[in-house]
């Protein structure tokens, strides 16, 4: 007997979809709500209006732009889709962080309307864009996004954009039942024309938020000229291929453009390619962002440290595309040299890409959720863990409809990849969550059907589903546990969050705070090392040496490559008068950073501290191979050759440091010290005028100024600058003393 074929999911029939969208409305309002309690509740936690990472780098630049400095300097390194539009707001509402985070809302709450109308027209179902739009007003990391000074507002809305021009060019035919029945269930929808221009423009937008998303722009291209269904003329497919083109160009040949014009180069959007490849595929890569230097992850090092080690390994400076270039060239000759550990590492990756937990940048959702009701409410099933599994249900029960669905599928497979191919953030992932919440409000909606199915009564009438097949539900389990399981830390990512905070508190001066936030970050983390780190840079500001080294050696034990470790741990031996263990420390980290300016300088100094002036001359000299310009590396060579009584040498790198920076008050002020000691007054006095121009409160300056003015017998002169060191500084034992020989001898 012939063995029968087990039925394939049958979508249900379509239903009309109405034109008006009173629900896309009920859903914004349903989304706005929800953020803007959101944003109430975390006015009064730390990291409401004090910004860190990627959200400072922002700002900064927001308020260069508001500041009339649209064209910028460099080519881009950064998306700039973002901080222009802070920029905007800036220049038009000034710098107000809550009213960024209700138009974040706004956005954010479109973003849901956009998905909850493309969802209704894909499927031909009003329930599945409610739940879709639902889904996504009330998904926590979406309300979490959307509360962050950073561009992930943006990623989502362009993707739920594109989406609902997507939906519009679709004809929603069911996949059954046919003939007559069918035809007078069909939704027409006729494109027009604008629908493929404005496709290209959200495209472009895109990519000026999430450079990876120009993966889509080849998905969709394919998806225009195949045409899979064969209904369009090859004419018309060229038409819309060239709309959607020039819609894309519109948006993108200006900031090449831009580009080309600061940076003398090609670069479409951004030129951080090849080290965002490196950092994702190298011999220490681990799927998740590491930043080039250990330890200097913050947005300020990014560009800095790609560009630096570059130009060291070549010998040579370089432009943004060679340093790109560089960096996309060390990586894929880890990828040829080890085929098998990088596909080790890229299994890592996707693992982690669909993980339930959410892979932090800077902040993550569950320190915030310490102030959100609506985040730790919607994060108990407002994850991956969840939303996958039913994205994979969802898949099943529409596979009738794949005719007209693949661009998702494509769209889905192309934009994993492309994180795949760097490394994973949570925000890098973010624009997929769309797309699954599609399949997923599928999956939730025709669940129903199946549960009351499984318990329908015999011969209660024809079956409206396909019976639930044990491959669906174990591709679900599967999908469940494969989510689910355990590779990232929590409790890590909230100590991360705890010191970024405090390197953020500690920028503005408030040490007190930002050594007890380093200090919450050990008690959550006790391996982690920048967090000892960076408590120790803190004690260290605070006077508080000894601790700072024992908190330094700390971060060592836990991480001995740490190179700044070592050299923080180097500067803070020199404030403890061991300049020997300094100098071996310094050395250490010069094994790591050899082209370091600062390393080479104040191991210079740990030199002096010993008693080796001519080792300390060569690494002053060292740093200066380094970087010319730099004045301190000058100031200090300068100081080691009056040290010597080489003065004319001295003299010589005193004027290099005074014509890099003319107002640096130290140098004028070291300067004409040692020119005292040489007898050459007259100079002294006007390096010592110099220094008092550039900082009038320099105690000392007016003290050796009122010296060199005594010892030319301008004792009225003398005796003023004495009294104003004392005017300033009361207990000035010297300047007391200089005043009573100054007055004493002009009384003789």
């Amino acid at each position: 007997m012939p063995r029968e074929k087990s039925p394939v999911p049958a979508f249900p029939p379509v239903e009309p979809v109405e034109r008006r969208a009173w629900y896309a409305l009920a859903i914004f309002g349903v989304a706005l709500a929800v953020r803007l309690v959101h944003v109430w509740q975390i006015r009064r936690s730390p990291f409401f209006a004090l910004l860190m990472g990627d959200s400072r780098g922002y700002d900064e630049w927001a308020r260069r732009i508001a500041a009339g400095d649209w064209l910028g300097t460099e080519v881009f390194y950064q998306a700039p889709l973002y901080p222009y539009l802070l920029g905007v707001i800036y220049r038009v509402a000034g710098r107000h962080l809550l009213l960024v985070r209700i138009v974040q809302a706004i956005i954010g709450s479109a973003s849901c309307a956009l998905l909850a109308t493309a969802a209704a027209r894909l499927f031909s179902r009003r329930a599945i864009g409610i739940t879709a739009g639902l889904m996504l007003a009330l998904y926590a990391p979406a309300i979490f996004f959307d509360g962050l000074l950073q561009k992930s507002v943006l990623d989502v809305f362009f993707v739920c954009l594109a989406l609902w021009l997507i939906s519009t060019t679709i004809n929603a035919e069911p996949a059954e039942p046919t003939g007559e029945k069918a035809s007078s269930l069909r939704v027409q929808r006729v494109p027009r024309s604008t629908s493929w221009l404005l496709l290209g423009l959200a495209m472009g937008g895109l990519a000026l938020t999430r450079e990876n998303a120009l993966v889509f722009i080849v998905v969709i291209l394919a998806w225009i000229v195949v045409n899979v269904e064969g209904r369009t003329s090859k004419a018309e497919r060229l038409r819309r291929a060239a709309l959607f083109l020039a819609g894309l160009a519109l948006v993108l040949v200006p900031v090449a453009a831009r580009n080309a014009y600061v940076g003398g180069g090609f670069y479409v959007t951004t030129s951080q390619f090849g080290p965002n490849f490196y950092i994702g595929n190298n011999p220490n890569a681990d799927g998740t962002y590491q930043s080039l230097r250990f330890g200097r992850g913050a947005p300020e090092y990014e560009r800095q440290d790609a560009t630096d080690l570059a130009e060291r390994a070549l010998g040579r400076p370089l432009t943004p595309a060679e340093v790109s270039g560089y960096w996309t060239d060390k990586a894929l000759a880890f990828v040829t040299a080890n085929p098998g550990k990088w596909l080790a590492l890229t299994g890592r990756k996707i693992a982690l890409l669909w993980n339930a937990t959410e892979m932090l940048d800077t902040e993550s959702e569950e320190a915030y959720a310490e102030w959100s009701l609506p985040l730790r409410a919607g994060g108990l099933i407002g994850h991956f863990g969840i939303l996958v599994p039913l994205a994979v249900f969802g898949v099943i029960v529409t596979w009738p409809l794949r005719s007209r669905l693949w661009i998702l599928y494509l769209m889905t497979a192309a934009y994993a990849a492309s994180v795949v191919m760097f490394y994973v953030f949570a925000r890098y992932r973010y624009p997929l969550v769309p797309l699954l919440i599609l399949f997923a409000a599928s999956g939730l909606v025709e669940a129903r059907g199946y549960v009351a199915q499984a318990f329908r009564p015999a011969g209660a009438g024809p079956l409206r589903h396909a019976a639930v097949r044990p491959s669906w539900a174990m591709a679900v389990a599967a999908a469940a546990i494969f989510c689910n399981w355990p590779l990232l830390s929590k409790t890590l990512m909230r100590a991360v969050t705890e010191t970024n905070l405090g390197v953020a508190l500690q920028a503005e001066g408030r040490l007190d705070e930002a050594t007890a936030h380093y200090q919450r970050a050990i008690a959550l983390a006790p391996d982690y090392a920048p967090a000892y780190n960076n408590l120790g840079t803190s004690l260290r500001a605070e006077g508080k040496i000894a601790e700072a080294v024992k908190t330094y050696q700390q971060a060592l034990q836990l991480r001995g490559e740490y190179p700044d470790a070592q050299y923080n741990l180097a500067n803070a031996l020199i404030d403890a008068g061991k300049p020997a263990e300094a100098a071996g420390h310094f050395r250490i980290a010069l094994q790591t950073i050899p082209g370091s300016v600062d390393v080479h300088n104040n191991l210079g100094i740990a030199l002096i501290g010993e008693g080796r002036p001519d080792e300390a001359m060569a690494e002053f000299n060292q740093a200066l191979q380094v970087d010319p310009s730099s004045v301190q590396a000058h100031r200090n060579l300068a100081e080691a050759l009056g040290a010597a009584h080489r003065y004319d040498e001295a003299i010589h790198e005193y004027r290099a440091a005074v014509q890099l920076n003319p107002a640096n008050a130290a140098t004028r002020y070291d300067f004409g010290s040692m020119l005292v000691e040489m007898d050459r007054l007259d100079e002294a006095i006007a390096e010592f005028r110099a220094a008092l121009q550039a900082d009038p409160k320099m105690v000392a300056a007016h003290n050796n100024l009122g010296i060199a003015l005594a010892s030319l017998g301008r004792m009225d002169e003398a005796i003023a600058e004495f009294r104003e060191a004392l005017a300033l500084q009361p207990d000035f034992e010297d300047a007391k003393r200089n005043l009573a020989v100054a007055l004493q001898v002009r009384r003789r």
